[in-house]
């Protein structure tokens, strides 16, 4: 079966493991949920992650992190943008989830972005998702 949010899914695997306290969780792969896996990793949410080939399109393979007491890092994850409906935003117009505390994620022409890197590169996209 054809998936036609490979982004939700990704992001509904991950709120899902991290409840359950997994150490792992694989998703399919694709340019885009790569970008948002490095986006985590570069911003501390995730340990790290690695694309396993399967013959197909591949896995991706991300390692949850959690707090020193064992509590979540990611408590939300909100898909923004839609299929049926995109959302857009100018640099200046950007989240910041949390007061500053939580990311928004952007693709943009440079590729997938932190909503920090995006105001430092100066450039807005399509906001994909925030986490917090």
């Amino acid at each position: 079966m054809a998936l036609s949010d490979t982004i939700a899914d990704m992001l509904t695997r991950l709120i899902n493991a991290a409840a359950a306290k997994k150490p792992q969780v694989r998703i399919r792969n694709s340019k885009i949920c790569t970008g948002i896996a490095k986006v985590l990793k570069e911003e501390g949410y995730i340990n790290g992650y690695d694309v396993i080939d399967d013959g197909r399109q591949g896995v991706l393979r991300i390692d949850l992190k959690y707090g020193p007491h064992g509590e979540q890092l990611i408590h939300a994850l909100r898909r923004q943008s839609r299929p049926g409906c995109r959302v857009y935003s100018k640099v200046d117009d950007l989240p910041r989830p949390l007061a500053g505390m939580g990311i928004a994620i952007v693709s943009t022409s440079r590729g997938v972005l932190s909503d920090r890197q995006a105001r430092e590169q100066k450039v807005g996209g399509e906001l994909l998702c925030t986490v917090e």
